[in-house]
């Protein structure tokens, strides 16, 4: 049975905070260099990719530097849509974002904890997982 994904009205203001950076690292307005990445995660950050993978904050902050660097050469644009988003509150200052990203074929569930530090959004955890079969829902 489908999840209700669904957002309490008081935390309306922090759905569309959180909705405008995601999917994650993919706004050049909110940076592009590995300081900028390295402000906007907090330091145990780490991640589950739609592979299954686990990767350290630090294997995350390499790719994003060498993507950035090539991308800036070539400037590639990505393609994706991102939808269905809902938030839920965790703790003090600490959210459950989650939503839905297309990227061309590809359809991937996203899910990101982020949390409030100093006035800022800093990311805790991120997980992608790739929907096979879309007929259960």
């Amino acid at each position: 049975m489908k999840p209700w994904l669904t957002t309490e009205p008081r935390l309306w203001e922090v759905l569309q905070e959180l909705r405008g950076r995601e999917p994650i690292f993919h706004h050049p307005e909110l940076g592009t260099t590995r300081a900028d990445f390295e402000r906007a995660t907090e330091d145990g950050f780490w991640e589950v990719g739609a592979s299954g993978r686990r990767y350290s904050r630090s294997h995350v902050l390499d790719v994003l530097e060498d993507r950035h660097q090539v991308a800036s050469h070539l400037a590639l644009e990505d393609a994706w849509e991102a939808l269905d988003f809902a938030c839920r509150e965790l703790g003090s200052d600490t959210y459950l974002l989650t939503y839905t990203l297309l990227q061309g074929q590809r359809k991937t569930r996203r899910a990101s904890i982020w949390r409030r530090a100093a006035g800022d959004w800093k990311i805790v955890f991120h997980q992608g997982t790739v929907v096979e079969d879309d007929t259960s829902e």
